[in-house]
């Protein structure tokens, strides 16, 4: 998986950077047909906001989480993605049973 990681308002520092990555091993444990990824973070006075954008066969995922920490909302964020990929892996596969079970 190729993660875009941005920031706004922010310097992404390798602390960051390899912080997303340890984070966005996770997703692709639990679905490796992520095509890529992209991360923006950003600061808005006390709030931290980290969002991305997932792309995945026959899709996108998007998900944000807006924290004090920037720790935190990346966190959030993955938790949330997780969710919404673990959705999306268990439609595609009651897709594919319900097909074959009509075709018999």
């Amino acid at each position: 998986m190729h993660i875009n990681l941005t920031g706004h308002h922010i310097e992404v520092t390798d602390a960051l950077r390899s912080y997303v990555d340890t984070k966005f091993e996770r997703l692709a444990r639990h679905f490796d047909h992520v095509i890529n990824a992209h991360v923006i973070l950003s600061v808005e006075k006390l709030e931290q906001k980290a969002e991305a954008t997932l792309h995945v066969n026959g899709g996108t995922l998007f998900a944000d989480a807006v924290h004090e920490d920037l720790y935190a909302a990346i966190d959030g964020l993955v938790d949330k993605l997780d969710r919404q990929i673990l959705r999306y892996k268990e439609k595609r596969q009651n897709h594919r049973t319900a097909a074959t079970k009509t075709a018999d």
